[in-house]
């Protein structure tokens, strides 16, 4: 009876303990918009290591009144576990909306519509056949550059979509939709004659050896520098949707300036945006090293808008690849947004309108990138239309919500 007595307690505590971890925990999140204007697909990314959970976080419903928001949780640190919660909402201006947030330890099988895709494709010994992947490594003194279909990471929303260049470049290359959706799953960023027919958007810049849109670059007091040597090259997804890509451009045992740094861009981009945010990572405290980014300067006579404290947008029009007799010229605007805290002086080179940047004494830095490309039908066909779209978006980014978390 004694024995009975001890096992019975015994299942009775791990069923108690089992029964704890496995419940659900709710909470609230309350989105405040002050600004005069409504926020549209505002990101909202809620850190789940602040919560008191005592379970795996699987899954999560986010709900607005009776409606819910989709949402997506996101590993961000490589260990199969959930770091983040993020979701995009609609907030009204000068209102807040009150969101309750339900995190579970059981996984679900729902789907929400895809409004983001990532992806990476490695090149196989067979023909137009490539390999899903996640993450890749290189030695930094190694030919990267076709390693990877699309040349590297692609990611997109439903305006725009971007590639990285797995090589000493890290440009990011554009490509423009004619309409609103997901293209680069079916058309790998290179549609076939048949998908252009269709409709389907095409690669609308040719970057040369410029920062592109916003690509973060080395400056050697006069000019923009590639991120070379390193001993390592890394690209990898964190995210692929539904409503958020995240993925990095990684190098390791860059020489620079004296320095042997560390360094991760890491590339944001939401669903219903077409700007991209950038956060720039270092595993050490930054000192005096000075960097720069911008927009390409299209066949060096773009037409170029800049507020001088950090705004610097460009339009221009060029082929976007050497091909001139089956491809035409495109048109596009670009634009790049630095906070004025972190803008050392304004400057330019051959091939691009830059700002040089500084962040002493910090370990990262955020600042964002857009562009629009003529053949839309849905963004800013003229350059006047995009050098005041760009000041807007200005102000919208420096107006953002205010997120309380209410557990």
């Amino acid at each position: 009876m004694k024995t009975f007595a001890i096992i019975g307690l015994a299942w009775l505590a791990g069923s108690i303990s089992a029964s704890a971890q496995s419940s659900e925990k709710t909470f609230q999140v309350i989105v405040e918009n002050p600004w005069q204007t409504e926020k549209a697909d505002e990101p909202v990314v809620i850190d789940l290591h602040t919560l008191k959970t005592d379970f795996t976080v699987k899954s999560a419903v986010v709900s607005d009144g009776t409606s819910e928001i989709p949402s997506q949780l996101d590993d961000m640190n490589g260990d199969t576990r959930a770091d983040e919660l993020a979701f995009v909402v609609n907030v009204p201006a000068q209102s807040k909306k009150t969101l309750t947030v339900t995190l579970s330890p059981k996984k679900s099988d729902k789907v929400y519509p895809a409004r983001v895709f990532a992806e990476m494709l490695f090149r196989t010994s067979k023909k137009n056949q490539y390999a899903k992947g996640y993450a890749i490594y290189a030695d930094g003194n190694a030919y990267t550059y076709t390693i990877q279909q699309h040349h590297g990471i692609a990611f997109e929303s439903e305006l725009v979509a971007y590639r990285i260049y797995f090589n000493e470049k890290q440009t990011t290359d554009l490509y423009g939709k004619f309409r609103k959706g997901l293209e680069i799953e079916e058309s790998q960023f290179y549609p076939t004659d048949e998908q252009l027919k269709r409709g389907f958007g095409d690669d609308v810049i040719k970057v040369n050896n410029s920062c592109g849109a916003g690509t973060l670059r080395g400056w050697d007091g006069t000019q923009t520098t590639m991120i070379q040597p390193v001993d390592i090259r890394g690209q990898r997804i964190l995210a692929d949707g539904p409503v958020r890509t995240v993925v990095d451009a990684e190098v390791k045992g860059w020489q620079y300036q004296g320095k042997e740094l560390n360094m991760i861009n890491r590339y944001t981009l939401y669903a219903g945006h077409r700007d991209a945010q950038v956060d720039v990572i270092f595993d050490a405290p930054l000192t005096d090293e000075v960097f720069a980014t911008g927009v390409q300067n299209i066949t060096g006579h773009a037409a170029m808008y800049s507020d001088h404290e950090g705004l610097v947008a460009s339009w221009g029009t060029d082929w976007p690849v050497n091909d001139t007799v089956k491809y035409k010229k495109e048109t596009v605007g670009l634009a790049t947004y630095i906070p004025k805290k972190l803008v050392v002086k304004e400057t330019a080179d051959k091939e691009n309108f830059l700002y040089t940047v500084s962040a002493p004494g910090e370990s990262s830095f955020r600042y964002y990138t857009s562009f629009t490309s003529c053949k839309e039908t849905f963004g800013y066909p003229t350059k006047e239309k995009w050098f005041a779209y760009v000041q807007e978006w200005k102000k919208y980014l420096e107006q953002p919500v205010k997120i309380q978390v209410i557990e």
